[in-house]
């Protein structure tokens, strides 16, 4: 990658090193390529690559920039520098140093399931079955304060109770959770001046991506890397700021030269993705946010069509309408369905879509869904590389000592559970003890002494070394007839197929990994545990899974495009979401269908409807108060009756009728 490759602007991002710098970078601006061409340009300065921290927040992001950096500098290079996410940083500062606050190095990371697991089983426990308390409610709750850098509390003392006995519990497991990456990182850092001065000294430059949607505690974080010249670049949008919900901070990039004073501001505005028209559009929507820094996109590509603003009787007219279009122009322009998505604000409106795309056999993909890492069978089989790699790890253990069913009832499990907190050892070593098993049946102390054995048994192969881990994986489905049991719970064999190729994925990855040079176990599983956060798949990777129409929210599809997009629902209530109505905060609202209208390449379609069904009935709706932000100039205003009324251009449909009969000859 050559600076001379770049855009005027672009070039001064990437030549601008000494000193803070904001890079406000636009949507389809083209910022991972002039991040990564400010890496590379530091190299050529000979700047060292051990001294360059870059920081994202997935590690697919970290995994691309890395390896656009490897294809323009020499061999070697990328294993030298940390690009890393917010997440992995933390690991490696809790590693080094996790034991100065009372935990063991070898912590366990607690994944979104694990979390809502616990938390559940301490609100029925204190609070009984009938309580309405969700445990997704009560996590979310406190991770939004600690992700605030505020102390974990809040009015509802049932939350506190139960959060703090959460707390209490992870720490007896020696395990953390996402939060607790971020928060006790900070306290090592902030409470040990060496670790900290460790850490400033290795790095001269740091650069942060997509910095609008950094939270207190990432801030503060920065500043513990950070060395005294204030060597930091970020790149960031605060248009695309949509995750406030999530802890985000938009102050961070409005006021970054408060933290980082008197910092270059370079801003990316020529826009490679969208024509002119949507642009304009989304340029006027967007200027109606007052605390923003200002831009304006702008591309060399025409004019294009108008922005469409179509007003439906209803949503199944909606649906219908929406997919009959699809239907057209993947005939008439000889359009794959890949081109085509359709973003909704909640996945409450999906249905009617799905139920038209199922009449008329048209593929399509929902971007959102189970996590990977969050399935069953994957949780299982990681279970047992958990426990082959810290024996203490009572989080895994407890998943899988009776899994699949050995004969080790609920009963024994809960009493070891007991004990061992009592005593304050690992589960592991309870069930190794004599006295304990002999409290039990014949029967089941007999199933006790078989899963130890096997768990040392494999526990000593893997200390020796000679054999690979997903051999030793692969020995202990055989053994546990694992796959045998995962068919029997399974209802359909659509089912079960799937379940199994999440086995197959799960053994190709930890062999393609440590083919790649993650021969250290617990490395491994710390990288597994944190990719993409564990919670969700990126929207591109579901995309690349699948082919069809994408149906995605339109948080999931932020740096996501598509040629021809349709985006349903602008009514109040949903967009602006009620939520935000109440609260007062429709400005991200807006930004969030400012994403929404830019993932447009070549036409946008913008939708309301008069009435929408709710529990039966007809329920009538207001359009949404966005829609009069909208400049004329740029939207051409129909109704469903026109849209249905206008015909097919002859020429147009000769053109599809020719390529239908040419696809029927070739049958």
């Amino acid at each position: 990658m050559r600076i001379s490759d770049l855009n005027p602007a672009q070039q001064t991002a990437a030549r601008t090193t000494e000193g803070p710098v904001l890079i406000l970078a636009g949507a389809g601006t083209g910022k991972t390529r002039t991040v990564t061409t400010r890496i590379c340009h530091l190299l050529d300065q000979g700047v060292p690559p051990h001294a360059i921290l870059a920081v994202t927040f997935t590690n697919k992001a970290a995994n691309e920039m890395r390896e656009r950096v490897a294809e323009s500098t020499p061999k070697g290079t990328k294993s030298k520098l940390m690009i890393s996410t917010f997440h992995s940083l933390c690991v490696k500062v809790l590693r080094a140093d996790i034991e100065r606050i009372g935990y063991k190095k070898n912590f366990t990371i607690y994944t979104g399931s694990d979390q809502v697991g616990l938390v559940k089983k301490l609100i029925t426990k204190m609070a009984g079955r009938d309580e309405k308390l969700k445990p997704e409610e009560a996590i979310g709750l406190w991770s939004r304060q600690r992700n605030k850098g505020i102390p974990a509390g809040t009015e509802d003392s049932l939350v506190v109770a139960v959060m703090s006995e959460y707390a209490r519990q992870l720490k007896l497991l020696n395990a953390v959770d996402f939060d607790d990456l971020l928060v006790l990182a900070c306290q090592i850092l902030r409470k040990n001046p060496d670790v900290c001065e460790r850490w400033k000294s290795r790095f001269r430059y740091v650069m942060v991506d997509e910095f609008q949607d950094t939270n207190a505690l990432q801030m503060e974080l920065l500043k513990y890397f950070l060395g005294p010249h204030h060597n930091i670049c970020v790149v960031g949008d605060d248009d695309q700021s949509i995750y406030g919900w999530r802890g985000a901070e938009i102050e961070n990039i409005l006021n970054f030269g408060r933290f980082f004073p008197k910092p270059k501001i370079v801003t990316l505005e020529e826009n490679y993705r969208s024509t002119n028209t949507i642009l304009n559009a989304s340029n006027e929507l967007i200027k109606h946010n007052r605390n923003r820094h200002p831009k304006k996109l702008w591309s060399s590509k025409d004019l294009g069509d108008k922005v469409r603003l179509i007003s439906m009787p209803g949503d199944q007219e909606e649906a219908e309408l929406v997919i009959d279009e699809i239907r057209e122009r993947q005939m008439v322009d000889s359009r794959s369905f890949d081109d085509f998505a359709i973003l909704f604000r909640t996945n409450s409106q999906t249905r009617p879509f799905e139920e038209a795309l199922r009449q008329w056999k048209i593929p399509y993909r929902v971007v959102g869904g189970q996590s990977f890492f969050d399935r069953r069978e994957v949780k299982d089989l990681l279970g047992y590389l958990h426990v082959l790699a810290n024996p203490d790890d009572d989080v895994n253990l407890l998943r899988i000592v009776n899994n699949p069913p050995r004969g080790i009832g609920e009963t024994l499990i809960e009493q070891a559970t007991a004990e061992s907190r009592e005593k304050k050892e690992p589960v592991l070593r309870t069930l190794h003890s004599y006295e304990f098993r002999s409290l039990f049946s014949n029967k089941a102390q007999q199933s006790v002494e078989r899963f130890l054995e096997m768990i040392e048994r494999y526990r000593e192969t893997l200390k020796e070394g000679k054999t690979p881990v997903w051999e030793i994986i692969e020995g202990l489905l055989v053994e546990t007839d694992y796959l045998a049991y995962l068919r029997r719970t399974c209802k359909e064999p659509e089912e079960a197929t799937n379940r199994e190729a999440g086995v197959r994925e799960v053994i190709s990855s930890i062999r393609e990994r440590m083919v790649r040079g993650v021969d250290d176990l617990s490395e491994f599983l710390g990288s597994m545990s944190l990719d993409e956060d564990a919670r969700s798949e990126s929207g591109q990777e579901q995309l690349e899974r699948k082919k069809g129409v994408s149906l995605i929210t339109m948080h999931a599809a932020k740096g996501l495009e598509f040629p021809i997009v349709y985006l349903p629902g602008l009514e109040e209530g949903i967009l602006p979401h009620r939520r935000s109505i109440e609260e007062n905060s429709r400005d991200e609202e807006r930004r969030l269908l400012y994403v929404g209208m830019t993932r447009a390449q070549l036409q946008l379609t913008l939708t309301y409807c008069l009435t929408r069904t709710k529990w039966g009935d007809k329920v009538p709706c207001n359009p949404s108060s966005f829609i009069k932000e909208l400049d004329e100039r740029y939207v051409e205003w129909l109704t469903y009756t026109e849209i249905q009324s206008r015909p097919l251009d002859e020429d147009e449909a000769d053109a599809a009728f020719e390529r239908m009969r040419a696809a029927l000859m070739e049958e």
